[in-house]
């Protein structure tokens, strides 16, 4: 037995995993180069050698809970260390590398998203509390958003990282409200435009701090809406971002911000998701926003909904499942070494990224802040 073999038994054992082990969380390795490609390249190496079909696991989500809860913090790792570096020195979320996540994930193709995500064409966390199905919990979620910050007809919404447009669609039509959305994906906007035909919905292509080319006049919005972008704002910008945010939103206002969070702060991207999924992307943490909240807005409520992402991300991978094998037959033969690829690449992406949420190590927060001139006390929504 090879050496990176006996040092990759030893620390999965630390996480109560056996290489060739009979339970559901174990792995079955089927290329003996995966143990030096992991000591060598880290999550990269993982991730890398499960697209490469180098090993498996039959409940991936729980083999990746037990490796998160190893310890994972830069010091001990020299491939997060170098991240670590990266992100201090240096803006990756800087106005020129922030199309970079759109390039590559979310111009992906609108097709597969729309068989993955469902008529809502929502690509963040669902509510499912009192729902029935993934379509149900995520119009749950856009009525949710709605009440919390009150929504009422007539009222102009800022909707920034608007997505596929359908929470847009969804406050124009179910509230009377007009809305001007902002997203840096092309692909995307082209999608919402179609789906918010007919609505008080404005598009426009470019980078919230843009202010200029989407809001001209500076004219205040009733609310505003952060829907997954935090993710993609960082560290460095955090404290700007919100200054844009509260200058544009109207004295009585508010502004609800929806994100993945972490409980440990980290100014970095695990690797493989910065490589393959989400490049120059980070999770914030209570700390980081925090701070860069203070003397801007006054938390009027934090809502923590990640124990919802779980279920969202598995009833995502479903439909990507009856999608894929709808396209290549349930043996899946039909698919070419790239295709197979991708296919474990999003597997990993999915159903891996969810072992995070089920070891509660990432969290999913919606933020509802004002400007402190709310006319009367705010009431917390669930």
């Amino acid at each position: 037995m090879s050496l990176s073999r006996r040092v990759v038994e030893y620390l999965f054992a630390k996480a109560g995993i056996t290489v060739g082990g009979g339970r559901d969380h174990d792995i079955e390795v089927h290329d003996g180069r995966f143990y030096r490609r992991l000591l060598l390249r880290g999550s990269l190496g993982l991730g890398e050698s499960f697209m490469d079909g180098w090993w498996d696991s039959p409940r991936l989500d729980e083999f990746t809970r037990r490796l998160v809860l190893l310890d994972s913090s830069p010091g001990t790792n020299p491939h997060n260390l170098v991240h670590a570096v990266k992100a201090r020195l240096l803006n990756r979320q800087s106005r020129r590398l922030s199309g970079d996540v759109a390039a590559l994930h979310y111009n992906l193709d609108n097709d597969l998203y729309r068989h993955m995500l469902g008529p809502s064409m929502a690509y963040t966390c669902a509510y499912w509390p009192g729902s029935h199905g993934l379509d149900d919990a995520q119009f749950g979620k856009y009525d949710l958003v709605c009440r919390k910050i009150g929504l009422r007809g007539g009222e102009r919404i800022l909707d920034l990282g608007c997505g596929f447009g359908g929470f847009a669609k969804y406050a124009a039509k179910r509230y009377g409200c007009s809305v001007v959305c902002v997203n840096l994906s092309e692909e995307q906007l082209q999608y919402a435009r179609e789906l918010c035909r007919g609505l008080p919905v404005e598009f426009y292509l470019c980078d919230y701090r843009d202010v200029g080319a989407y809001n001209p006049d500076r004219s205040l919005f009733h609310k505003i809406v952060a829907i997954g972008l935090c993710e993609h704002v960082g560290p460095k910008n955090y404290r700007r971002w919100l200054t844009i945010v509260r200058d544009q939103l109207a004295p009585e206002g508010l502004f609800l911000l929806h994100t993945i969070g972490i409980n440990i702060t980290k100014r970095y991207c695990d690797p493989w998701y910065d490589r393959y999924i989400f490049p120059n992307g980070t999770l914030p943490s209570i700390g980081l926003l925090g701070a860069s909240m203070e003397g801007l807005f006054v938390m009027e409520d934090w809502h923590n909904l990640g124990a919802d992402y779980y279920r969202t991300l598995h009833a995502w991978w479903d439909n990507f499942e009856r999608y894929w094998r709808g396209r290549f037959g349930e043996s899946g033969d039909a698919m070419t070494p790239t295709q197979r690829r991708f296919y474990r690449m999003w597997k990993y992406y999915i159903i891996g990224g969810s072992g995070a949420f089920l070891a509660r190590h990432i969290q999913l927060w919606q933020i509802v802040l004002s400007r402190g001139s709310l006319p009367a006390p705010y009431v917390s929504v669930r």
